[in-house]
């Protein structure tokens, strides 16, 4: 596979853009906003230049990477490609749209994926003539940077691809798991409540968005907390994919959104793009300091990380990937600092389960109902 079509120009597609072209693939660029693709391939550049100054890759590499990404102004010049990755808007009507154009214009042996973070796989490929050799690929921002991919075969997926895509993303240097086709795949759906539960504790004034940020950095090692990630991705964003998941659970409880990130969707507070999120990020503004409580401190901690390493028992219960993959997808995709499954191991699942049965009683929502294998584990 060495010619690869990328479809959509914005941060995701220029990032896989840039982590083909290194790897010494033909890569052809179509968005249909070619403003949008020359800005991208500007800001493609100037990474490459400080590249080259941090002595990471050479001049003549630089221009060579460079020189491989070709950009398209017609999904026509995609017609030699032997693989092409979707990323667009997560909007499934427009994405099928765009995979039915291009099944007219590609040989039937090329490959077609999405870069979608929640949409349903088998779905975007049921409206496909040949839907056998659609798969999901789903890489994370910075995608140069981030190791993790996760590869997603639907229902319809041809038995043997998840494994060629695997042993391609490897030949690139990532660290691509296998996941079940299930809404949010294995990070977005196992790390919804460290964003919804962080929302739920400063929503009900139990605790600002500084100390529960301060808690989870301190306690748990946490390289960024919930709120401080919530405005790197963009809250818009982080709403969007809760809202996908929560409405592809069949409005699951536990996967409720917030009406605190509404309402900042609402006002256009989306984090570090606008300036301003739960933080303030315009020039000389000052990070207000957290008032440090280490009982409350330890309760934001261990509500958190409970309801954490009760979603990653419930994806091992499902089957919805091994172990192996589980612990992996959440160190390198979102940069936990240790495996849940290890992790709830290490502080004891029968206190993951005492604490979840406590927010139980108080709440009386099936938002905190454990799963039963957690159940099992704690005996």
């Amino acid at each position: 596979m060495n010619k690869i079509g990328i479809i959509g120009s914005g941060t995701m597609g220029i990032g896989i853009a840039q982590v083909a072209a290194m790897n010494k693939c033909n890569v052809f660029l179509y968005d249909q906003n070619a403003e949008q693709t020359e800005k991208s391939l500007e800001g493609l550049q100037k990474v490459l230049e400080r590249l080259v100054e941090k002595n990471k890759i050479s001049f003549e590499e630089s221009e060579n990477i460079f020189n491989r990404i070709k950009f398209c102004t017609e999904l026509k010049d995609f017609k030699d490609c032997d693989l092409v990755i979707e990323a667009i808007i997560e909007n499934k009507e427009i994405k099928t749209k765009v995979f039915q154009q291009l099944e007219e214009i590609v040989s039937n042996e090329c490959i077609i994926s999405s870069n979608t973070s929640s949409i349903s796989i088998t779905s975007l490929s049921s409206e496909l003539k040949n839907p056998k050799r659609f798969i999901g690929i789903h890489f994370f921002n910075p995608a140069p940077l981030m190791p993790l991919v996760e590869v997603i075969p639907g229902l319809l997926t041809e038995k043997n691809l998840a494994n060629e895509i695997t042993s391609l993303m490897e030949s690139w240097g990532k660290t691509p798991v296998i996941a079940k086709d299930v809404p949010g795949f294995i990070v977005n759906r196992i790390a919804r409540p460290f964003y919804g539960e962080a929302l739920r504790i400063a929503e009900e004034n139990i605790a600002t968005p500084e100390q529960i940020d301060d808690a989870m950095r301190t306690l748990g090692n946490f390289k960024m907390g919930p709120f401080e990630l919530m405005d790197l991705i963009g809250i818009d964003v982080n709403f969007s994919v809760t809202k996908t998941v929560y409405a592809d659970y069949f409005f699951d409880p536990k996967y409720k959104p917030s009406l605190l990130q509404q309402r900042m969707s609402e006002a256009k507070l989306h984090g570090r793009k606008t300036r301003k999120g739960f933080y303030d990020y315009s020039e000389n503004a000052q990070k207000p300091a957290p008032e440090k409580d280490e009982e409350l401190y330890h309760e934001i901690f261990m509500r958190i990380l409970s309801m954490l390493i009760n979603e990653a028992v419930e994806a091992k219960r499902l089957g919805i990937a091994n172990d192996e993959a589980i612990e992996l997808a959440m160190q390198k995709g979102v940069n936990y600092p240790k495996g849940l499954l290890q992790w709830g191991q290490e502080i004891g699942y029968q206190k993951i389960s005492d604490t979840l049965q406590n927010l139980y009683e108080i709440y009386q929502e099936e938002r905190y109902r454990q799963s039963p294998l957690l159940r099992k584990m704690s005996n």
